[in-house]
């Protein structure tokens, strides 16, 4: 099958899925609603168009699958700049939860662990989930458990900022394990706080 979305109709033309409008519409009757979401009921597309015309609207189909056919009276330009608008803050919200990743070896140095555990703080500090790879090689793959003390240390030392949301997971030469950045903690209200002692007269 292809991957187009076009739909064949019963005289064999290729149309489109793209969402029909105006005079591309080509159904005897429709089941109209006003610019409001007002119910008009079921017209003849003759009258549809008239009245978006009228209205200088366009008769845009929302439901093609329906019989008859919903169609709405609308400002379509609009309509498509808000829907376009809301897909894009839809992606930005999704943009904002990165995960970095770190990977170390089991036999790391001090010198570079404190370094890679410096990157963690960093991205766990900016909000950003944290995906940690341990990197065994050779004989190093039957000694998970190097591992795994390296992955629990380095959550440990990090513990103010983040947690562990998947707990390490052996993955062929690798192990991983994900952190997480802590909620920041609400301030209690002032009203809330101890009032002080008065003095004693």
């Amino acid at each position: 099958m292809s991957g187009r979305s076009d739909i064949v109709t019963t005289r064999g033309e290729l149309i489109s899925a793209e969402t029909r409008i105006n005079e591309r519409i080509r159904v005897p009757e429709v089941r109209l609603v006003g610019p409001n979401g007002e119910q008009v009921g079921i017209v003849r597309i003759e009258d549809a168009l008239r009245l978006a015309r009228e209205a200088d609207l366009d008769l845009v189909e929302v439901a093609a699958q329906a019989r008859p056919p919903v169609c709405k009276l609308m400002d379509y330009g609009k309509f498509k700049y808000e829907s376009a608008q809301k897909a894009r803050e839809s992606r930005r919200n999704q943009q904002q939860t990165v995960i970095k990743e770190q990977k170390l070896r089991p036999k790391i140095d001090p010198h570079d662990y404190e370094t890679k555990k410096g990157h963690v703080t960093r991205f766990l500090g900016q909000g950003h989930k944290v995906k940690v790879t341990i990197m065994f090689r050779g004989r190093e793959q039957s000694r998970p458990e190097l591992g795994f003390r390296l992955l629990q240390r380095l959550a440990e030392d990090v513990g103010d900022l983040g947690y562990v949301e998947a707990t390490p997971k052996q993955d062929g030469r690798n192990m991983t394990m994900v952190l997480a950045p802590n909620k920041k903690p609400q301030k209690a209200p002032r009203a809330q706080q101890e009032p002080a002692p008065e003095p004693a007269g």
